[in-house]
């Protein structure tokens, strides 16, 4: 009875000091935007890193985790024509721009939400003979706005960074 009573008060402890001290999680968090976009995202390690940003030619901006192998995101602002779903959006995207790569494999298709709304679909690869996988957010801004964020990488790397691409997935917020 005395070892339960000790480990209930460890076990509370424990827990008291993850409510008291919530902030060493989020310390490398930092945000990210620019007069050159309509939104924020928050990248919640230091790792990411901006290598794009949108200009005349390029509509996107575009982070890696370190090399792009281990992770690469792509954050575009797309127009949702009049009467289209998200979901019919992010078909025909998948449609047009992933369903033709080396090694095609669909995955699964989720819905979504954070600040805004939307869904993911995954999908696989390969690229040079390496395994790689995609996950891409697609999230309504507005009636005639979609926002669609790219995440790629090696199969296994892009995986250990998920709880990642959904926290920035979650984290867009329009200006």
């Amino acid at each position: 009875m005395r070892s339960i009573t000790s480990l209930l008060g460890i076990v509370g402890l424990l827990a008291l000091g993850g409510i008291a001290f919530p902030r060493t999680a989020s310390a490398q968090e930092h945000s990210y935007t620019s007069p050159k976009v309509d939104y924020t995202i928050n990248l919640p390690s230091a790792t990411w890193k901006l290598t794009d940003e949108p200009d005349e030619v390029h509509q996107h901006t575009e982070f890696i985790y370190g090399d792009r192998n281990d992770g690469y995101l792509r954050i575009r602002k797309e127009a949702l024509e009049q009467g289209l779903t998200v979901r019919e959006f992010a078909r025909r995207d998948q449609d047009q721009k992933t369903r033709y790569l080396p090694g095609y494999v669909d995955g699964k298709e989720e819905p979504f939400s954070g600040r805004l709304l939307g869904m993911t679909l995954s999908y696989e690869f390969t690229e040079r003979g390496k395994p790689m996988s995609g996950r891409t957010y697609y999230l309504q801004g507005d009636s005639s706005t979609i926002y669609v964020l790219r995440f790629t990488g090696m199969r296994d790397k892009l995986l250990r960074i998920r709880n990642q691409t959904d926290l920035i997935a979650r984290s867009l917020r329009l200006k």
